[in-house]
């Protein structure tokens, strides 16, 4: 959290997760740091999704 409030409106930063967004309110226990940290990140961001295929071939 306090990363995040530190580069609120101040610096891009880039957050890269194999967890959909909507998810993450089940992996960061406290409901109010979780409100704060996606709406500083959510509501301002470029988001892309990628879809297909995993490049990662099965052996």
């Amino acid at each position: 959290m306090e990363i995040v409030e530190d580069r609120h409106s101040r610096a891009a930063t880039i957050i890269s997760s194999q967890l959909p967004v909507e998810n993450w309110f089940d992996v960061i226990e406290n409901e109010t740091i979780a409100d704060a940290i996606l709406d500083r990140i959510v509501h301002t961001a470029y988001r892309i999704e990628l879809k297909g295929e995993s490049l990662r071939k099965k052996r």
